[in-house]
């Protein structure tokens, strides 16, 4: 009897030791990631990766049984050094892989077009590195995908419409890259809830259908794209991040748009034109829509925002008096309102601003009748020249 349960124990012990083996795919496939990249001087996160002990024990490889589920490449600290090189194709042949990410470094070449055999990928961030090329349209294959973080890379070439199309996708961040073309349609990707795509070269108008409801952040600041914003925006009232500036968009404002939950807007530097007239009380902590074209009065409704940038437009009368109160009251922190064609605001010459505030009338049709703090790019001229304010405005 001692001699079957001695037995039984040996040949468990063995089971479990068999089913410890990686994979003898998954086991090459780490061993060709290993050749292609290398650490970088003050970076050690190959020293675990020796092949005659078991891969599941190296930095940045995760099993599950005889497969690896996570590859992490890189020392997880910030302001490691990472890795340079390239990566290898091999990465498609990990069947199982649920997350890979890459630490920043200096990993360059293309993105693996075997990132499409991922099937079960959920999560792909390769940020911060000099990964180059075009994004693989294969990656619209991956059904289960969640995240993709590709920011910070010299990516070129357009966003494939197969991304558009993916069911479960959660976050997509493109920022800072090299991406031309127009922005595909998101319409089917029901659960899209970030969009970045700030600071390409992107260009095109965005169709009115063509941005998904289920949109929390969206940022294409910094690009090319043209058009009006009215058909775009109003479908897309669960937006607590709204960021379009450096763009070319036209149009007015959509009034929604300041009842949407948002955070922050940032609608600067466009050519946004007409009146600003929001239904209710604004509640967005900042709002900014300097250097456009728009116009008429200022509404006393955007009074209760904390940090409001309305310079370098068209502005015309006088501030409302709630803008006063609450900026001496020190609720406002920044009221820009240089550049306009204001002609007068009531306040007491002697009242002294808050030193949390900062307040800048520079540049309208009026004398400022305070002390204002205004940012050096303002220039130096307080009042605007009679003959533009006596001139109608186009």
């Amino acid at each position: 009897m001692e001699i079957c349960t001695t037995s039984l124990i040996l040949i468990l012990c063995f089971l479990q030791s068999a089913q410890a083996i990686l994979d003898p795919i998954d086991f090459l496939a780490l061993q060709s990631i290993k050749r292609a990249l290398h650490d970088v001087p003050g970076s050690n996160f190959f020293s675990s990766w020796d092949f005659t002990d078991d891969p599941c024990n190296f930095a940045g490889v995760y099993c599950a049984s005889d497969k690896v589920i996570a590859l992490n490449l890189g020392e997880p600290r910030a302001g490691s050094p990472g890795l340079t090189g390239k990566i290898d194709n091999s990465v498609g042949k990990l069947s199982s892989l649920v997350d890979f990410t890459v630490t920043p470094g200096r990993i360059y070449g293309p993105l693996p077009q075997s990132l499409s055999n991922l099937k079960n990928l959920k999560f792909l961030g390769i940020s911060r590195n000099f990964i180059s090329g075009e994004i693989p349209a294969g990656l619209g294959q991956l059904r289960n995908i969640r995240t993709i973080d590709l920011s910070y890379n010299q990516l070129a070439g357009s966003i494939p419409p197969s991304i558009g199309t993916l069911p479960k996708l959660n976050n997509l961040i493109l920022r800072h890259n090299r991406l031309t073309g127009s922005v595909p349609s998101f319409a089917s990707a029901q659960n899209l809830n970030r969009l970045d795509l700030k600071h390409n070269s992107l260009s095109g108008s965005l169709a009115p259908n063509s941005l998904p409801p289920s949109l929390q952040y969206l940022s294409l600041s910094w690009n090319q794209f043209t058009g009006p914003l009215d058909r775009v925006l109003y479908r897309l009232n669960r937006l607590n991040y709204l960021d379009l500036s450096l763009n070319r968009f036209t149009g007015s404002i959509p009034p929604q748009l300041f009842s949407f939950p948002l955070i922050n807007l940032q609608l600067e530097r466009n050519q946004l034109c007409g009146p600003v007239k929001p239904f209710n009380e604004v509640t967005i902590q900042t709002v900014d829509l300097s250097y456009n074209k728009l116009s008429g009065e200022i509404s006393p409704l955007l009074a209760s925002v904390q940090n409001l940038y309305l310079n370098n437009n068209a502005f015309t009368g006088e501030v409302p008096g709630s803008f006063v109160e609450r900026l001496l009251a020190a609720s406002i922190q920044i009221l820009y309102l240089q550049h306009n064609y204001l002609t007068g605001i009531v306040i007491n010459p002697t009242a002294e601003i808050p030193l949390s505030s900062s307040l800048c009338l520079q540049y309208n049709c009026m004398i400022p009748p305070v002390q204002m703090t205004c940012p050096s790019k303002a220039g130096y001229q307080k009042i605007r020249p009679a003959r533009e304010c006596n001139q109608p405005l186009n």
